[in-house]
Order: structure tokens, then C-alpha cells, then sequence
């Protein structure tokens, strides 16, 4: 957790992405650049297809660059080995799905544990992270309940407390609102923002929720797998 200290969470310097489907060649990322301050709300906003969801992938250590720097929490992430990115991205950053990607047979608390069991936290630690997470997000009575008796918006709320729950530096969300009606989707916007400023952690977002792009402290449009704008609402300190 960075406790709000300055720097930055992300930086790429000419990153380019291609694909080889059949004898073709397909470019997701062209050159693209950017620095992502630590501690920010920030949104990569564009039409499908237009490469957000493979920059946020690359982010995220799940899929690499074919080309340019990459630089995650002030890691060059292409310098690790295959396994040390496995750790770093288990230890380092957390992940909001818009489909939720809650295991169905578990509980809500068991989901946020599993999150936790995978990094070696003891059955007590990972019973009262849990607890306390989903507690903060309005779940404290639904601990026992799973997947299939909870809403969309309680669904997103423990991916919300299972992405938090192991203090990453930065979480990822792709469309976290998408199957949400507005009504969840502002209480579940409101909700990450509130979690955003007590933790200080990096939220990054792929999104088309002009409710969510709204509340973009910064915003980058991507189209044709290039960043063509950038804005910044400046903080009020």
C-alpha cells in the first residue's frame, strides 16, 4: 500500500502489442506511452476493439508487450521471471471483473479467503481480512451466502472486498459496472471511490459507463490501439 505517497503506479514508453492470427498480423497497441500517477481514479475509455482491454491485460501482468517498457509499481516488469510475475501481480494487484468471477460453490467470505490462501496468509488472518473487508462494503451479514443469493451489486461488492482484501498498490477493473443497472452502478462507483481515497490504492478502469467516466480523475481515450487524448481534473488538495 503506497499511504498515499507520491510517484507513480504505471508507466509505459512505446508499448506496442500485436497478435498473429493465421498469416495475419494484428496490431492491438501502436506506441502508445503513458504515466499513470499512484493513488488516482483513472479510466481507459474507447470503442471496442480499440485496445483498452489489452493495455489493461498488459497492466495487469497478464499478457506482455511485444515491444517498449513496461513499469508496474515502479517494476520493469519484462526484467522478472515467469514465476516473479506470477508473485508480483498475486501480491501487487487486484482484479474487478465485470462478469464478477466469484466461485460459485464458495461463500462470499470464502471467496475474499481465496483470494488470500493463495498467498499464504494463515486461516485466522485470512478469516478476519475477509470479515472486515466485506463488513466495509455492506456485506457483514451476507458472509455465509453464495453467489447465487446475492444480487449483481452484492456480487461486485465482494469482488470489490476480494480485490482489497490483500491491500494491493493497484486494482484493475474491466467494465466493473456493465451488468448493473445505474441505479447499483452509482452505489458501486460510489463505493470503489470511497474505498479509492481511504486506501490510496490505483484504480485503473476499462470502461463505456459515462456515470463511471465522470468520476475520472484522469481519463485516457484510446482508438485504433492508440492513446489520441488524455484529461486530468486536477485534485483538490
Amino acid at each position: 500500500m503506497t499511504d498515499g505517497a507520491p510517484g507513480n503506479a504505471v508507466v509505459l514508453q512505446s508499448v506496442s502489442r500485436e497478435y498473429v492470427e493465421g498469416d495475419v498480423a494484428v496490431v492491438a497497441l501502436k506506441d502508445v506511452s503513458m504515466t499513470i500517477p499512484r493513488g488516482r481514479f483513472s479510466m481507459l475509455v474507447g470503442p471496442s476493439g480499440s485496445g483498452k482491454t489489452t493495455l489493461l491485460n498488459i497492466i495487469g501482468c497478464i499478457d506482455q508487450q511485444t515491444s517498449g517498457h513496461v513499469e508496474v509499481c515502479g517494476h520493469d516488469i519484462k526484467a522478472l521471471s515467469d514465476n516473479r510475475v506470477a508473485d508480483f501481480r498475486a501480491e501487487n494487484i487486484g482484479f474487478i471483473f465485470q462478469g464478477f468471477n466469484l466461485l460459485p460453490v464458495l461463500t462470499a467470505q470464502e471467496n475474499v479467503e481465496y483470494a488470500l490462501l493463495l498467498l499464504g496468509f494463515s486461516a485466522s488472518e485470512r478469516q478476519s481480512r475477509a470479515r472486515a473487508m466485506l463488513s466495509r462494503v455492506g456485506l457483514g451479514d451476507h458472509l455465509h451466502h453464495r453467489p447465487n443469493q446475492l444480487s449483481g451489486g452484492q456480487k461486485q461488492r465482494v469482488a470489490i472486498a476480494r480485490a482489497l482484501a490483500k491491500d494491493p498498490e493497484i486494482v484493475l477493473a474491466d467494465e466493473p459496472t456493465a451488468n448493473l443497472d445505474s441505479e447499483t452502478g452509482r452505489q458501486i462507483i460510489d463505493l470503489m471511490r470511497t474505498m479509492q481515497r481511504e486506501f490510496h490504492t490505483s484504480f485503473i478502469f476499462s470502461t463505456h459507463d459515462p456515470q463511471l467516466i465522470s468520476e475520472a480523475d484522469e481519463t485516457y481515450r484510446i482508438r485504433d490501439g492508440i492513446v489520441v487524448e488524455r484529461s486530468v481534473k486536477e485534485l483538490v488538495a
